[in-house]
């Protein structure tokens, strides 16, 4: 239907378009209000970055602002011998120091921004690398519930996708600002000295400039906010048309039309709205250069007094309009950095925000290193609560797993099963409740000295864009021997074989010969992931759930055989591949209802053998 009315509904705000409803709002005061602590906040992060490039940038601008104020000074020394009485080779000689000082001042000020342009190049880097780096150090080092809550997860998202990137951009305007502020002030010192009366005539000339440039901003700010829905739409389709994930349904239910359809009504309303931009923006110009040249008239009639009434001489007039000019151009870049910091550095003080949280979610120092293993691991009143939930995932919940066992977890979807494993695993901390390994107190133990005795196999295993030898030993180096003697338990062997490369070989077609895997080949190397750990705790959380029968039977059988002497923590909805535990722990609305092994739990006639019998029945 192709006349069909396109509804083009709201769509929930990116992290970019966070804070354009903040600049919409606020006048040049508030900005020039916040200017000094954002100048400071980025000149530490850049001094972090590399002092000796900050140090570098920061005195070379500065020194550029003293050149330029000399060399308008020594122009009036020009001036004067050029207005001087006398045969004009002789006014020619007498003006040639001066000249040569101006000429000096020039070429010194033209190194000095090319060496303050060249070491803020080197800082931008390196400030994007520091940034980055701080983030993902806590990213990967919070607790792992952080990412649970709702407010840590926005607040990541907004550090991550322009708070870190803009780091590097936030520091370049705020050496912009400050090397506008040193030549406006360079000028009007010059200015002071001259005549005391030339300062008001400085702000009659740049003001016009000024008030134009703040209000060209403004409208972009507010236009750039009013397109916000509609670039988000945007982006969302192009995502659907050019992203490998929804390519296959594109093409199965022809969406490419309709999809091109609505992109070209979003791109044609945005492109009206920037050319009612344009139009806006050229006629606040050309207000703002009226009111310049009219305020500059008012400068030249009101030097051309000064000069009559013998105020000031000739020279310092022609110096003063040539100290004026130089202000307005640094007034026209003050104006535009300084809004563009403001805007750059709310997103910037969202990534600071976010480290200083994050490094309140960091787990402190603990004194015990993990134990040599365990004899028994208990579990006793173990209560825990997601971020923002209002009932418990798991309430009063005890468990006891000993050393060579299998243990199971079983029940419905959101019994608590794996949450109860990532306690278990370190992964997660109770709110109530103690896990020890025999005598030892868990939360007395650092977290990543445990990790490295637990493994877990998880049913979204993650598919790592790495080689397929990364994908099973994950940076580890256990040697060759460990490498094929966990991929065989697994059967991860089989599909390595028919990988072109081996274990070399690229898992990720969106490389150069990258391999896609099936959903059960990926299954079989996580699981070669976990055996290839030889971890004292084998947590398999659904390992099987990609896998067809035949395949999920060998599995099973290879978990068994690779558990003789080690403890595994079994998580699965198939109640059949259970039987041979040890113990059986049956979990319902987060509390354990029931305990045993597989003939127990179906004498008692509970919940287990409500749902055994519910899938044996289907195979019948």
């Amino acid at each position: 239907m192709p006349d069909e009315p396109l509804e083009l509904g709201e769509i929930a705000p990116s992290d970019y378009y966070i804070h354009r409803d903040t600049m919409a709002g606020v006048g040049f005061l508030t900005i020039a209000r916040r200017l000094p602590s954002l100048i400071a906040q980025a000149l530490r992060m850049a001094w972090t970055a590399s002092p000796r490039d900050t140090v570098t940038t920061v005195s070379l601008s500065l020194l550029g602002g003293i050149v330029t104020a000399f060399g308008l000074l020594a122009t009036t020394g020009v001036l004067t011998a050029l207005f001087s009485e006398g045969p004009t080779p002789g006014r020619v000689l007498a003006a040639l120091p001066s000249l040569l000082l101006v000429g000096a001042a020039a070429v010194v000020r033209t190194l000095l921004q090319a060496g303050a342009g060249w070491a803020e190049a080197r800082l931008s880097p390196q400030i994007q690398r520091a940034a980055e780096q701080r983030l993902y150090s806590l990213t990967s080092r919070v607790e792992l519930v952080a990412f649970d809550d709702p407010d840590f997860h926005d607040a990541l998202e907004r550090a991550e996708g322009r708070g870190a990137s803009i780091a590097g951009s936030v520091v370049s305007a705020a050496v912009d600002v400050v090397t506008s502020l040193v030549g406006l002030a360079a000028a009007a010192g010059v200015l002071g000295l001259l005549h005391p009366l030339l300062l008001p005539l400085l702000l009659l000339a740049v003001l016009p400039d000024a008030w134009a440039a703040v209000r060209s901003a403004r409208q972009r700010y507010s236009t750039m906010f009013g397109l916000g829905p509609a670039r988000r739409r945007k982006w969302i389709i192009s995502k659907l048309l050019a992203d490998r994930g929804p390519a296959a349904e594109v093409r199965a239910f022809t969406m490419r039309h309709f999809l091109l359809r609505v992109y070209d009504a979003v791109a044609r309303a945005e492109q009206e709205e920037m050319l009612k931009l344009v139009r806006r923006q050229t006629l606040t110009r050309l207000v703002g250069n009226a009111l310049s040249g009219l305020g500059s008239a008012v400068v030249y009639v009101a030097l051309g007094l000064l000069l009559a009434f013998g105020a000031i001489p000739l020279a310092v007039a022609g110096t003063a309009v040539l100290a004026i000019r130089s202000s307005q151009s640094s007034l026209s870049s003050l104006m535009y950095t300084t809004n563009g910091l403001y805007e750059q550095g709310l997103y910037f003080t969202d990534f600071l925000r976010f480290c200083a949280d994050a490094e309140r979610r960091l787990v402190p120092p603990r004194p015990l290193p993990a134990p040599e293993g365990f004899d028994r691991i208990t579990a006793e009143s173990l209560t825990f609560t997601y971020p923002g939930a209002e009932q418990p995932a798991l309430r009063e919940v005890s468990v006891e797993i000993k050393r060579g066992e299998i243990v199971a977890f079983v029940g419905e979807n959101g019994s608590g099963k794996t949450t109860l494993s990532k306690i278990l695993a370190g992964l997660y901390e109770p709110d109530t409740g103690t896990v020890r390994w025999d005598d030892t107190d868990l939360r007395q133990v650092s977290p990543d000295d445990l990790r490295l005795r637990t493994a877990v196999i998880a049913q979204d295993h993650t598919r790592w864009p790495l080689t397929a030898r990364y994908n099973i030993t994950m940076g580890t180096d256990k040697g060759e021997p460990a490498l094929l003697s966990a991929a065989a338990v697994a059967g991860a062997d089989e599909v390595v074989e028919g990988l072109p490369h081996g274990y070399r070989t690229l898992l990720d077609r969106r490389f150069k010969d990258g391999q896609e895997l099936s959903g059960g080949q990926w299954q079989r190397i996580a699981v070669a992931r976990g055996f290839h750990r030889d971890a004292d705790l084998l947590i398999c959380d659904e390992p099987t759930a990609a896998l067809d029968a035949r395949a999920e039977h060998a599995l099973f059988e290879r978990i068994r055989t690779h558990a003789d002497g080690r403890t595994v923590l079994l998580i699965t909805h198939r109640l059949a591949s259970v039987r041979h535990a040890d113990r059986i722990y049956v979990l319902e609305h987060g509390k354990v209802v029931e305990q045993g092994d597989h003939e127990t739990l179906l004498a008692l006639g509970g919940l287990y053998a409500e749902l055994y019998t519910l899938q044996a029945s289907a195979y019948r």
